[in-house]
């Protein structure tokens, strides 16, 4: 059974940082890409990143270049998003995603989902 776990999400001020984490089970992590992709209330969800499951490329949304950082440990099983310089548009709660293919911004096309991390940003 494939699980991801997220956590690492808070409350933080107008340009504080987090680092959520995405823990997986089940997979060997080096198979998938790993999208982030976060959602705020009454809105539809957005990808925000995404790090390839082959090569180690990185996407990120134009929203959030510059100010988040993705990477990976296989070893660990585990798939980081440093977030810095928060703004209050970023709250919501962030979900990341495996696919068995290269990075997607579509969900619709991952496989597996965690449970989400609520991010705050808040003054």
């Amino acid at each position: 059974q494939v699980q991801l776990v997220e956590s690492g999400g808070g409350l933080v001020q107008p340009g504080g940082s987090l680092r959520l984490s995405c823990a997986a089970s089940g997979i060997t992590l080096d198979y998938y890409a790993i999208g982030w992709f976060r959602q705020a209330p009454g809105k539809e969800r957005e990808g925000v990143s995404c790090i390839s499951n082959s090569d180690g490329s990185r996407y990120y949304a134009d929203s959030v270049k510059g100010r988040m950082t993705i990477s990976r440990d296989n070893a660990k099983k585990t798939v980081y998003l440093q977030l810095d310089s928060l703004k209050p548009e970023d709250t919501a709660v962030y979900y990341c995603a495996a696919r068995g293919y290269d990075c997607s911004v579509r969900f619709i096309e991952y496989d597996y989902w965690g449970q989400g991390t609520q991010v705050t940003v808040r003054a």
